[in-house]
């Protein structure tokens, strides 16, 4: 059996998930930044919240995958896919939806998420919205695959997880004939780069408050799809 196994995402989850995603991101001085006075364990009991709900929500378009110790059955990384609008892909790849959730399940995690302290420090809205507005400028219009959200616990990291996390949802766009659009950070990419990710662009942004180095990198990275034969 191989150390690591893909799965969709369940409701039970949310508590790992959150562990396993906010302590990625806390290693990103520049996401610190945001959370001037909270700690990263107080901003993982505020997300636990929030992921029931997260699941949950728009299930035309997103994807959810976890990646699991076979050993131990720890969750050990996550990574959340988009699908295009208002296309047939969103009756497409059934095996990474989020759970259903019956009406009480979902009812709770909408409160739970509502009540969840989600207040951060928007001193850099003004670089995000320079960000993302030149992620939909590079996109164009075009039916990607959307890399949306990727992360593995430091205490995981250098084993090959994010490159397995990657690869469930390139070889799913292979299948559906789509190429892939990710907005990468500095941590992640050497694999994208490894799963035929090409750069498109990278953007600098002056963060002195960030550390040594006072900047931020963003990488825009292109897959093209590669036809799977017998498909």
């Amino acid at each position: 059996m191989p150390p690591f196994q893909i799965l969709p995402c369940t409701l039970a989850d949310g508590p790992a998930l959150a562990r396993n995603n906010i302590a990625a991101f806390w290693t990103d001085p520049t996401w610190i930044l945001m959370w001037p006075g909270k700690t990263c364990e107080y901003v993982i009991s505020q997300a636990t919240l929030r992921v029931a709900h997260n699941l949950l929500s728009n299930r035309e378009r997103w994807r959810h995958l976890k990646a699991v110790d076979t050993a131990t059955g720890d969750l050990v990384g996550y990574v959340r896919w988009v699908l295009p609008e208002d296309g047939p892909e969103g009756k497409m790849w059934s095996a990474a939806l989020g759970p259903v959730g019956s009406a009480e399940e979902r009812e709770k995690a909408r409160r739970e998420s509502e009540n969840a302290d989600w207040e951060f420090d928007h001193s850099l809205d003004k670089q995000d919205e320079v960000m993302v507005g030149l992620k939909e400028d590079l996109m164009g219009g075009k039916r990607y695959l959307l890399l949306d959200y990727l992360a593995v616990h430091p205490s995981n990291r250098n084993q090959g997880i994010a490159t397995l996390l990657v690869e469930s949802g390139v070889k799913e766009a292979d299948r559906m004939g789509m190429d892939v659009f990710v907005l990468a950070m500095q941590a992640g990419l050497n694999v994208y780069e490894k799963s035929g990710f090409v750069l498109l662009k990278e953007l600098h942004q002056d963060v002195p408050e960030s550390g040594e180095n006072g900047q931020r990198a963003a990488y825009y990275l292109e897959r093209k799809c590669r036809v799977m034969e017998g498909v």
